[in-house]
């Protein structure tokens, strides 16, 4: 049996009407008879006659048989999406992760054991939340990994998920970093041809809100992050010419920057070489002994020198034989005078517009400071004229205007306001470049 439309005309117009049509077989060939008029009908009545019609077989059918929509009507007015999740960058992750071979590695080094759930499952969850949306641990567990699909694509439900479990996982995971490093290093060269000719060499710092009795190495020390109360610890990280993290190590708070240098380059020469490889670093790794250690070695480096080196430069800084890198920077290569290194000396117009506006704007607060300074001085000297001030000469000897009390508060006498100008010069400092 199938559906079929029937047209008639009535009132000039043409009006469609639904049959249900039966085939059957006779003497003379294939024949069609109506079993009913269904009359006018939308697709959702359509698409139930049909099914309805259709032969149901005795047995089930196949798990995957082509069923057909059912149309409803809805008011797009009362429609509201609720408990969406965030499906593209979780599952971009996991198949980034597989080309990476990272989920077989969490897999063997992180073995099953009477957990829960298992360390594989958790660090897959902390790597995909620093990728997706990076943050704190409390806030992937309270937040991100309930508004995401990582739980339908990990299969931990979202209440196993807490921040003591992810915290254990780092735990898990730390003396496993040395091999980690290694996976990634094989497997991104792999992939993205990546060029480990030239490493950039630089050290951050992180502090801590309380007292980290439990860390050894959260120490006072410099304090980038200008925050010289509480305790921290140094980051130190290497990266590749296109910013790729090749390796880190952590620090006690209080090492200075130039003491980490070799143990640095002696971890990551293990594990990408030594040969053909450039190391930058900025001035707070320039000492003399890492400069002893890198020639000894026969490394090349770009180190970044102190200002006062400078004025060893004074003649070439003054010559006009310049080379433009791009826009705005212009760099002359100087040798050494014992020929064993080359200056590179940079000129910046930026920079040095930049500090122009900085000097120009210190002047400017030093002016402000001084003149705030005078006028309280002013304020301070006149109160104490209407309460009795005693005379700033000595006894008997009468100012050119009269008293000390009337010219106190009047303004009008210039012995008096005269020495206290000159104290207030003296207390405000008076020294700004004018």
């Amino acid at each position: 049996m199938y559906l079929r439309r029937c047209y008639r005309r009535k009132d000039g117009k043409r009006h469609a009407y639904w049959a249900l049509v039966e085939s059957y077989r006779t003497s003379r060939g294939p024949r069609q008879r109506v079993v009913a008029w269904l009359g006018v009908m939308d697709e959702r009545g359509r698409l139930g006659v049909k099914r309805c019609a259709e032969k149901q077989p005795g047995y089930q059918t196949d798990l995957f048989t082509r069923t057909e929509p059912e149309w409803v009507e809805v008011d797009v007015k009362r429609v509201r999406v609720e408990r969406s999740r965030k499906f593209g960058g979780p599952w971009l992750g996991r198949e980034l992760l597989r080309r990476l071979e990272l989920d077989r590695f969490l897999e063997e080094r992180l073995p099953n054991g009477r957990e829960e759930i298992p360390w594989s499952a958790m660090a897959m969850i902390l790597i995909l939340g620093r990728l997706c949306e990076p943050s704190s641990e409390l806030h992937l567990a309270e937040h991100l990994y309930e508004a995401s699909a990582m739980s339908d694509l990990l299969g931990v439900p979202e209440e196993k998920v807490n921040e003591d479990r992810l915290y254990r996982t780092l735990d898990i995971l730390l003396p496993h970093k040395k091999a980690l490093e290694k996976l990634l290093k094989e497997r991104l060269g792999e992939l993205f041809d990546l060029d480990y000719d030239l490493l950039l060499y630089d050290i951050t710092s992180t502090y801590f809100e309380g007292q980290a009795e439990g860390n050894p190495q959260a120490q006072r020390g410099y304090s980038r992050d200008h925050r010289p109360d509480c305790k921290q610890v140094n980051i130190a990280l290497v990266v590749s010419r296109c910013g790729m993290p090749l390796g880190y190590e952590v620090f006690a708070g209080n090492r200075h920057d130039a003491t980490t240098l070799e143990e640095i380059l002696a971890h990551m020469e293990e594990l990408y070489g030594r040969a053909g490889r450039v190391w930058i670093m900025d001035r707070g790794l320039a000492s003399e002994k890492n400069v002893r250690f890198l020639r000894a070695g026969g490394r090349r480096y770009i180190l970044g020198t102190a200002k006062n080196s400078l004025r060893k430069f004074e003649r070439e800084l003054l010559s006009e034989n310049w080379k433009q890198v791009h826009e705005g920077l212009e760099v002359r290569l100087v040798p050494a005078p014992d020929g064993e290194e080359v200056f590179i000396l940079c000129r910046s117009a930026e920079r040095q517009a930049t500090g122009t506006s900085d000097a120009r704007t210190l002047r400017e607060a030093h002016r402000r400071r001084i003149s705030e300074d005078r006028r309280k001085l002013w304020q301070t000297s006149a109160e104490i004229g209407r309460r009795g001030a005693p005379r700033r000469t000595a006894p008997g000897t009468k100012h050119t205007c009269g008293a000390a009390v009337r010219c106190a508060r009047r303004g009008a006498c210039p012995g008096l306001h005269a020495t206290a100008v000159d104290e207030g010069r003296e207390l405000a400092g008076v020294g700004a470049a004018e």
